[in-house]
């Protein structure tokens, strides 16, 4: 009984160590960050300060340069060349008609959390108009890992 035990652990060792090797991650946080002529998105370090600005920027839409999503993930167990961090922006163009965009970027894992930027701005943020909903997909080669979405997203 007990060569039979000894044998199914052996047996079955290698499947859970590929198991436990498999690429994990997850999409933290995702703030989207209005940016003024300038490239700022705060007046000052202070987070209320940042806030306020950003609202003022909401109203005074003249002023606006660039949109900018900050999205915090993490990984594990990835392999460096294989790790995508997808941002998928849906909104309403000047015309009133709907657009869609994708930006991507490739990420190197890191021991703790890291924070990945995508910036929307110039030309190409007049030609979409206003995001309306966002989406950040994590990608561990041709499989997902990760995703945060915003309340406005649907598939």
């Amino acid at each position: 009984m007990r060569r039979l035990l000894m044998i199914l652990l052996l047996l079955g060792s290698p499947l859970a160590a590929s198991a436990a090797d498999a690429a994990t991650g997850r999409v933290v946080k995702v703030l989207p960050l209005f940016l003024d002529l300038k490239g700022h998105a705060a007046i000052s370090p202070s987070l209320f300060d940042r806030d306020a600005y950003q609202a003022y920027l909401r109203q005074h839409t003249n002023e606006i340069s660039a949109v900018r999503f900050d999205v915090l993930w993490s990984a594990s167990h990835a392999d460096k060349g294989g790790l995508k961090l997808r941002l998928e922006l849906r909104g309403t163009g000047p015309d009133s008609l709907p657009r869609q965009t994708t930006l991507e970027k490739t990420v190197t894992p890191h021991f703790f959390r890291h924070w990945t930027s995508f910036t929307l701005g110039g030309d190409d943020l007049k030609k979409f108009g206003d995001v309306t909903s966002w989406r950040a997909t994590l990608w561990s080669g041709d499989r997902m890992i990760g995703e945060q979405k915003s309340f406005l997203w649907r598939t």
